[in-house]
Parts: C-alpha cells; structure tokens; sequence
C-alpha cells in the first residue's frame, strides 16, 4: 500500500504561478493521490487562483501560515502575535476568495533573522538564547497565546498540524522546556505533528537520525530536494539526489506514517515528481545503524533534564565537592597521624 503523501510548496505568488503552468504538476499529484502543504507568503492573486484550482481537482491543500521576514518568517516565541493577526488576516483572504484547506499548518522555528546573523554576530544573538532560557514567564505566556489560536483555528474547523525539528522530541521526554526557550521554540499540542527529518541536512548521518526519530514522529518530513528559504549554514548544503530521496522515502514507508517531501518545487526541478508515478515503494532498503544516534540522543535529555533543573544540578555539584573535600581531610589527617 502507499503512503499518504504532502508536498511542501514554499514560492512566491509568480513563481507559484509559474510552476502550476505545467499540467502534468497537477497530474502528477492526482495520479498519487497527494496533498500539498503551500506555504502562504501572501494574500496575492496567483496563490489564490492556484488554491482554487486545486481545490476543483480535489487535491488536499494545507495552509501553511508564514510571516514577512521582518516578523520572523516562522512562528516562534516571541511573535505570537504577529502569528494570531496572520492567521485572522488569513481567515479573511480565504474567505474572500472561496478557497477550501485540508488543514492548517503551523511551522514553529527560530527567528530567521537570528539564524541569518548568526555568522556576523554569534555572541548577540547567544546572548539573546541566554536571556530567553532564563525567562520562563515569556515562554508560558507564548505557549498560552499559540494554544489559544489552536483552539480558534479549531473552532473555525480545521484540523491543525506543526512542523517541528526533532530534538522537540528529546526535549519533551526529559521533561524540560530550556531548549525550546533558548532557540525560541514553543512545543503546542496539535492533531499532526511533522517531524522536519531532512537526511540533507545532517550527512553523513541523516538517514540514521531519520530511523531513529521515525517510531516517534506522528509523520516524517523528508528534504530538501530543492528550494525553500537558505539561512546560515544550510547555505550550501547539497540537496538530496535521486538515490538518497529513494532510500529517505522507503524508510519514511517502513515507518507506517505519513510522508511529507520538501519540497514540490525541488522535485518537479530535478525530475522526481514525475518518477514517483512508477516509484517501487517495496525495493528492499538498508535500514542503518542507529546505535550512535541513540547514545547522542541518551546524552542530550540527560542534559536537558539537568540544565531544567539546575537546583538538582547544584545539589550534586556540591555533593562532588563536599565528597573530594572528605578525602583530602581523611587523607590529610592519617599523615598526621602516621
């Protein structure tokens, strides 16, 4: 059986306009039954008319809600706000054009523009983490409001769905939020939460990080075969070829859950849009070795429980010292006493 699959689409209005003036793109994704999680860059005339037309041919459409570039672009810890007015103005704009959405997706990541001045000032932007790790009011605050705006969004109907990188999933197994504050992360109950588990980004390793995340993940995000937003380092990283996307997508399969691919654009460039039509999804596929990951992983909620509970940490920390200080008086004392 195949999966259910959603393609990313993250272009501007033209560039949207001109994708679609290919029919077999509809085709393609009518013959294989997927939907499309478009990313809504604006309110324009040409994303509306693109919605619309796939609506008619009953292709599943996300709203994927995004914000100017000047406001963060991703949802985040400190524009929530910005995120509950976008989603209102949204609401508005679909109403207006008669546009029909599957669900609505919510893609909760760091500020772009921290990211983007990482490389020319690290120790800013490190010192704005710090200061959001230690303010957990504006994190419960944050929390709150995005809650608030899943609940409306669900009141007007529609499933929703997040799109999280996984260490989400480590962070909530230690119980802890000091991740998520430090980067500008809120983790938000929705219906479906996509797990970004894009191989491309973490090489040598990606496909083994994929594995080790998929029994968590509700569904698995694979990428990037092209396009979408370049930040920091993920400048200059290569995009999948046609063998890593086959081996990502048969992993993503063996799973058992949904598959979402970053993105459309990317596939119907390179050509793989068109090769899924006739993909063997039951090849055999090398699952790899996951054993390091999982040691990492171990590692990292160890640290995150921890660093959440720094009273714990001090505990211990004192308990080390007040230990080394026994044995150094003990030692000193049968010296004396020799």
């Amino acid at each position: 059986m195949e999966p259910e699959i959603t393609f990313f689409c993250e272009l501007p209005g033209a560039e949207l306009a001109k994708l679609f003036e290919d029919r077999f793109v509809y085709d393609d994704l009518k013959t294989l039954r997927a939907g499309i999680s478009l990313g809504i860059l604006d309110f324009s005339a040409e994303r509306a008319k693109i919605v619309r037309t796939l609506n008619k041919l009953g292709i599943p459409v996300t709203a994927w809600l995004l914000l100017p570039m000047e406001q963060g672009y991703w949802f985040n810890l400190g524009n929530y706000a910005e995120a509950t007015a976008r989603y209102h103005a949204f609401k508005s704009w679909s109403a207006e054009n008669g546009l029909t959405w599957a669900r609505v997706g919510l893609d909760i990541e760091s500020n772009i523009n921290e990211m983007q001045d990482f490389a020319e000032k690290p120790g800013a932007i490190l010192k704005q983490a710090l200061k959001r790790m230690r303010d957990t009011k504006a994190y419960h605050a944050a929390k709150n409001a995005y809650e608030a705006l899943v609940a409306q969004i669900h009141t007007d109907g529609y499933p929703v769905e997040s799109y999280h990188f996984p260490l989400i999933v480590d962070e909530r197994q230690a119980r802890s939020t000091v991740l998520q504050r430090a980067a500008g992360l809120v983790d938000v109950a929705v219906d479906r939460e996509v797990l970004m588990l894009y191989s491309s980004f973490f090489r040598p390793h990606g496909q083994a990080i994929l594995w080790d995340y998929a029994d968590k993940a509700q569904a698995i995000g694979i990428g990037n075969t092209g396009g979408g937003i370049q930040t920091g380092a993920l400048e200059d990283v290569p995009y999948l070829t046609w063998e890593e996307f086959s081996t990502d997508l048969r992993l993503a399969r063996r799973s058992g859950k949904p598959i979402y691919v970053f993105s459309l654009e990317g596939c119907v460039r390179q050509g793989f849009l068109a090769r899924l039509i006739t993909f063997d999804w039951q090849a055999e596929v090398n699952v790899p070795g996951t054993a390091l990951i999982s040691a990492g992983r171990g590692g990292l909620r160890g640290l995150l429980w921890l660093l959440e509970r720094p009273a714990v940490m001090l505990t211990g920390l004192a308990g080390v010292i007040g230990a080394v200080l026994v044995i150094k008086f003990r030692g000193k004392s049968k010296k004396r006493n020799s």
